[in-house]
């Protein structure tokens, strides 16, 4: 193994012994790479004092995954090669449940080793003498390596210069959660052999999004071009690869640089590598902060399975499955009127009255305080929420504080022992820390975090000739935005919206910022992101749901069943169901307003979109809304608001605010949005930020009002029936 700036860190573990022709035995070997520096500032500044192998995903140690993906298809030797951080990671093996000394242990060894045995290629030979599976500490998967690796045996006894086989996990061509989007993978296989032939990364800063092929790698090859894989980096190696590594001192990246040079001097080193592309099971690595988010978020919605919370991987760990798909340790404890969905609560955490936490995973010992509203965020062990608090699609590390009244919002990363104090907003993808990059306290700044405030504004070391600047920006946040940099939007195939019609959709997906690529479904193809971009999901959704909606096919008893599949098939979430449903529905609307014979004002055109067609409306509550609680129905009129505010790219913001008060208005009437949902959806802050969002809700000031005084007079009315009475 070659050594990476700022060193890594890994480890090697040995499959069981299985006979082979001659008495031989063969052995596989597992060689787990915990990278600990490599990829680090990726993580900063949560990664300063810990390993990422040893960060919580869903409350669990990312190693646990590992490690538990590696018994899973039984290896019995493990050797871990760890560089920075290597003694909490021994301590923390040490104490647990895989040394082999343990009775519940599935391993026969584990070892560790170090960085000074990892630079000599003989002691890896004395450890490894066969072939080894080589992956991170960073990998959540519940892939069956039994058929790859038979697969990779029948090639190396036909043909001893294949020396590795790249398990992948096939996709979509377009945008995935966890398919890194600040880097593109490009794998160019011959399809007949399973053979790699070319392998080249691609980003949105660079100049053109062509890879260039050597006209002999095409020689007696039918050549296939994929950027629709997942490559969690999971590889069966044979010996040769430690010793390719070791002849080329200057290769730092298993990919970019080893999986690249390889292939391009194919001719002079003779080695072929190849490819197993499966189609079921879960990979992803949670190499950026960005996949962090998404691997979490597929632990808690059981896409991982079986690495849900309640399989309970930790000693001591007791969570249990609950209503509204909330996993819940024992001794947690939930306040009146709280609403908890898509959750996960850790021990000893406790959760104040009428708060709502949704789409969270909150971990042991945390307190949140009342009226506290969490969304689409992750807070570590020992967190403090104060009353009134909001935090939308942030990190909150261990022991951090946020105060009374305080918001934290989306992208922002608060590390460790970080306290924001009472009142203080925090602006979107905001980091905030108590240590410099290099590990040196910081001063606070009052001005951040308040004037009884602790922490200050992390600012990431200066990145050197490696990578672009503005990659490494990106590769740090937590949200996938290209809005802040200066890119052409047209050389970038991942940028979509919500106002691009079918065809344009279309269009953008074929543009050339992507090398081409045969077009693939799979049902490992989705984004629950709820950003707004062009998913298969939401295009094909929308589409479906408008051909209805026109009367060109079906009814919605069979399209009910057609977007269930859909969704299904995507992966696709709750945010992005409502976002397809409410997108659909506004824009049949926005067209019977716009036809050529004038139209129809926004009344009738939010009338006949919703009565026209049998079970529309009923397809609206069941699908778009999804629940009676407060909750889905404001998710439900904030994903419709959202809705409208897109057509104002073609439509005046007036009649935006009325098509939107209309549709509201006819929800009501139908039943399909309740007083309690529309009142909250009209006090709920998200509906108010930004420039547009608050000129079209003002609209439905009235029928708010309307609503409030009908609830007072029926209030009266009771009031009076009981003193008849």
């Amino acid at each position: 193994m070659s050594q990476s700036k700022g060193g890594r860190g890994g480890a090697a573990a040995k499959g069981k012994k299985s006979g082979k022709t001659g008495g031989e035995e063969q052995r596989e070997a597992a060689l787990q790479a915990l990278i600990a520096d490599d990829f680090q500032t990726r993580f900063l500044p949560f990664s300063l004092d810990k390993p990422r192998c040893l960060l919580p995903l869903a409350n669990t140690p990312l190693i646990e995954y590992t490690l538990e993906f590696l018994a899973m298809n039984d290896v019995k030797e493990v050797f871990i090669y760890c560089g920075a951080h290597s003694e909490q990671i021994e301590n923390y093996i040490h104490n647990s449940r895989w040394l082999p000394i343990a009775q519940s242990g599935p391993f026969s060894v584990l070892e560790f080793i170090r960085v000074a045995d990892a630079r000599s290629r003989p002691r890896w030979s004395r450890i490894i003498g066969s072939d080894f599976l080589l992956v991170h500490g960073d990998l959540v998967s519940n892939l069956s390596l039994e058929g790859a690796l038979a697969a990779h045996r029948a090639r190396r006894e036909a043909n001893r210069d294949s020396c590795m086989t790249m398990v992948l996990r096939e996709a979509s061509e377009g945008e995935h959660h966890t398919k890194t989007r600040t880097k593109t993978p490009v794998f160019i296989v011959d399809p007949r052999k399973n053979r790699c032939l070319h392998y080249e990364e691609t980003n949105p800063f660079q100049a053109d999004h062509y890879v260039d092929l050597d006209p002999t790698v095409l020689e007696g090859a039918e050549a296939e071009a994929r950027t629709d894989l997942i490559d969690a980096q999971i590889d069966i190696c044979t010996p040769d690869v430690l010793a390719l590594w070791s002849e080329s001192f200057d290769y730092e990246l298993p990919r970019a640089n080893f999986l690249h040079g390889v292939l391009k001097d194919w001719e002079l080193n003779g080695k072929l590598i190849h490819t197993e592309i499966v189609t079921e099971g879960y990979s992803a690595r949670a190499t950026n902060l960005q996949m962090y988010d998404a691997i979490s978020h597929d632990v808690l919605r059981g896409w991982a399975y079986p690495f849900t919370p309640d399989c309970n991987l930790l000693n001591g760990q007791t969570y249990h499955l609950q209503r509204d798909n909330v996993y819940q340790e024992d001794d947690v404890f939930v306040g009146d009127y709280a609403e908890i969905i898509d959750a996960v609560l850790g021990r000893d955490t406790h959760v104040g009255s009428n708060s709502i936490i949704q789409n969270s995973i909150i971990g042991r010992n945390c307190k949140i305080g009342n009226n506290v509203r969490i969304t689409n965020s992750i807070i570590w062990g020992g967190a403090e929420i104060g009353d009134d608090a909001v935090v939308e699609h942030a990190i909150i590390a261990d022991m951090g504080y946020v105060g009374k009244g305080a918001a934290v919002r989306e992208g922002s990363l608060v590390s460790r022992g970080v306290c924001i104090a009472e009142n203080i907003d925090i602006a979107p993808t905001t980091v905030l820390s108590l240590l410099t990059h290099d590990r040196k306290s910081l001063d606070s700044e009052p001005g951040v975090v308040g004037a009884q405030g602790k922490g200050a504004i992390f600012q990431y070391p200066e990145e050197d000739e490696a990578g672009p600047e503005e990659l490494a920006r990106l590769e740090n946040s937590l949200i996938f935005n290209l809005d802040r940099f200066d890119i052409d939007d047209s050389s970038v195939s991942s940028i979509g919206d919500d106002d691009f019609s079918d065809d344009e959709s279309e269009a953008a997906s074929a543009t050339p910022s992507q090398p081409t690529a045969r077009s693939r479904l799979s049902s490992f193809a989705s984004d629950d992101s709820g950003a707004p971009n062009f998913s298969s999901f939401h295009a094909d959704a929308v589409h479906g749901l408008l051909e209805v909606l026109r009367g060109s096919v079906g009814d919605f008893d069979s399209e009910k069943l057609e977007f269930t599949s859909l969704r299904l098939a995507n992966n696709a979430s709750d945010v992005a169901m409502r976002k397809a449903v409410a997108t659909a529905f506004v824009r049949r609307a926005v067209e019977l307003m716009n036809t050529e014979s004038g139209g129809v004002d926004a009344v009738k055109a939010a009338k006949e979109t919703l009565t026209s067609r049998a079970g529309a409306s009923d397809f609206v509550a069941d699908v778009g809304v999804g629940g009676d609680s407060v909750s889905d129905q404001l998710e439900f009129a904030l994903a419709i608001q959202r809705a409208c505010v897109s057509t104002t790219k073609t439509m005046e913001v007036g009649k935006a605010g009325n098509l939107l008060a209309a549709m509201l208005q006819q929800m009501y009437d139908l039943d399909i949005l309740e007083e309690e949902g529309l009142v909250a959806w009209w006090e709920d802050a998200r509906g108010k930020e930004g420039e547009v969002m608050p000129v079209v809700r003002a609209k439905c000031q009235p029928l708010i009002e309307w609503l409030e005084n009908a609830e007072e007079e029926s209030d009266e009315e009771e009031e009076t029936d009981e003193d008849d009475d």
